[in-house]
């Protein structure tokens, strides 16, 4: 079983940007932005505080992580692999034909991968499937579902939010990324769906907001306290920066899903180098 184990997060989250920029780039696709802004927490959740094992993902005891934010694949597939579900080296097969590592989730490809995402907004209802089930069979298990903050405009996420806080569903825990940016503009002019927090509270949900989203020991102490939170679901709210880590990138719609070109590639990966900003 692989939890907090002892580990170089700021080494390991910066490895895990640069593969993602690598990934995106050499497939000429694939959602670089969004990535970025997760990185910091998929790093702490999978180091930390996930009870998994990647020698058995199939563990029925295993705490579930649902990417419902799907397009951004390049940082879950990039996690895994360092976490040992997948060889390093075939996150060259990004979004390729016959290859495992598509530009969506797809359960179980590779494993690790608990759910299947395209359109957005189903990933809650997932979560919550998830942790009923297990209710009935007796497993004590917390299922984690990253969100982004322009998904929180589809009714099935305030569907799936009610049902959860009526059934009492703890163990669930939604983790939003809001990095203020959905497709190709900025959340607040595209649907203002503020104040988040305030509205997860009115739906019966234990909530904590205005949790910096790249400081990682705010991120460690989040999602533990989240974790020991019993008998009714929870929310985590990040504040984040779109494509995080690299300076061309960050707060820029352009970068939602578009790869860089040659020359911007080099100038990410300069910025990503270990010890290139002191670290």
């Amino acid at each position: 079983m692989v939890t907090q184990t002892p580990v170089d997060l700021h080494a390991l989250a910066r490895r895990i940007r640069r593969h993602v920029v690598r990934m995106v780039f050499e497939a000429k696709s694939g959602h670089i932005g969004g990535s970025l802004s997760a990185t910091d927490i998929l790093t702490v959740l999978y180091a930390s505080v996930l009870r998994h094992d990647p020698q058995r993902p199939d563990w029925p005891a295993r705490d579930r992580f649902v990417m419902s934010k799907g397009h951004c694949t390049p940082v879950q597939y990039a996690v895994l692999a360092e976490f040992g579900y997948l060889p390093v080296e075939e996150l060259a097969t990004f979004r390729r034909a016959g290859s495992r590592l598509q530009g969506h989730s797809v359960l179980g490809r590779p494993p690790g991968a608990e759910n299947s995402a395209g359109s957005l907004g189903m990933g809650l209802s997932f979560g919550l499937g998830i942790q009923l089930a297990a209710r009935v069979q007796g497993l004590d298990i917390h299922s984690y579902v990253l969100m982004g903050d322009g998904e929180q405009d589809e009714g099935q996420v305030w569907e799936a939010a009610m049902a959860a806080a009526h059934h009492r569903a703890g163990g669930l825990v939604a983790l939003i990324d809001r990095n203020g940016i959905q497709n190709d503009d900025f959340t607040a002019k595209t649907m203002s769906t503020e104040p988040l927090d305030e509205k997860y509270r009115a739906f019966g949900w234990t909530v904590r907001a205005g949790v910096d989203g790249h400081d990682l020991d705010a991120i460690v102490e989040a999602l533990r306290w989240a974790r020991d939170v019993r008998g009714q679901p929870t929310c985590v709210i990040f504040d984040t920066i779109k494509g995080k880590g690299v300076s061309f990138m960050q707060s820029n719609p352009a970068f939602h899903g578009a790869p860089p070109t040659p020359e911007q590639f080099e100038q990410a990966m300069r910025e990503l180098a270990d010890g290139a900003d002191g670290s």
